[in-house]
């Protein structure tokens, strides 16, 4: 298994005593379905090099200011973010994690920034899933003008992606026929519409309160915008924390650090679990 045997068997270990799986997940859980995290101006650039000449960074792009100032180009940018994320399938790791979900008495519940709704597409029920950030694939009205929320399914937008810009009608509301936004918090964004994902929070907090021993598997979550690793931290829970690039635990002996990158850490760990023989009956 590598370098790192033992830390999988503890996980392993962990995990064989649990009763419930909480799964907390940041942009780099998506890294290996071919989706990007946005680390850095380089690689948002990268993705989308019209931006660069203008010296547009994501902090700034994922604002609700240009659905005023320029919807083509808001809609643009979250347009091309849309089709990606409809025509991307999630990554073996999603499977294994159901897997291990499988053998426990409460199964599993996700709390996640991510926008994608990958794990709803990994067929996690969409009644255990948190979108702390809202998602992509439901809109609201640019305006707030009521607390409506609904999906996206009929907007296919028609982006070109050598310029960022929408080529055909953005969405409108329903209620006020004014330009529509997808439902999710941006930055500097006061207008965001965060009831659907305070239900799925309440949701979360009845699951967990019915749990006794609730394990933490937290996966591609940074400190950049640390609030998946918070939430995952301030359960009474052992952490497994897979990240590459920030692998740091909090002071405790009871958690683990698998410093890999999401697939490949779930496929070393659903190895160790098979040599345990947690796989072969329901706990």
């Amino acid at each position: 298994m590598g370098i790192h045997d033992y830390e999988f068997v503890k996980a392993a270990q962990l995990i064989s005593h649990a009763d419930a799986l909480l799964i907390t997940a940041g942009a780099g859980m998506g890294v290996d379905s071919g989706l990007p995290d946005f680390r850095g101006a380089q690689g948002f650039w990268q993705r989308y090099p019209a931006l660069k000449a203008s010296g547009i960074v994501f902090e700034e792009m994922a604002s609700p200011r240009h659905f005023r100032v320029r919807p083509e180009l808001g809609w643009g940018f979250y347009g091309h973010r849309l089709n990606l994320y409809r025509k991307t399938s999630p990554h073996e790791g999603f499977h294994i994690l159901h897997q291990i979900a499988s053998r426990l008495r409460h199964k599993a519940f996700v709390f996640t920034s991510n926008v994608d709704g990958h794990f709803q597409k990994a067929d996690f029920p969409d009644d255990r899933v948190v979108e702390c950030h809202g998602s992509i694939h439901y809109l609201q009205c640019l305006d707030s003008c009521s607390p409506d929320i609904w999906p996206a399914e009929r907007f296919e937008p028609a982006v070109d992606d050598e310029q960022c810009l929408l080529m055909n009608e953005p969405p409108a509301c329903p209620n006020c026929g004014g330009l529509a936004r997808p439902n999710i918090l941006m930055f500097e964004d006061l207008d965001w519409i965060e009831a659907r994902s305070m239900q799925q929070r309440m949701r979360l907090n009845t699951w967990l309160w019915d749990t006794e021993r609730p394990i933490v598997i937290e996966l591609g979550a940074g400190t950049a915008l640390p609030v998946v690793r918070q939430f995952g931290e301030r359960q009474k829970a052992p952490l497994i924390r897979i990240n590459p690039f920030e692998p740091e635990l909090p002071n405790s002996i009871k958690h683990v650090s698998l410093p890999y990158r999401a697939l490949d850490a779930l496929s070393t760990l659903k190895m160790a679990l098979e040599d345990i023989h947690f796989f072969g009956g329901r706990l």
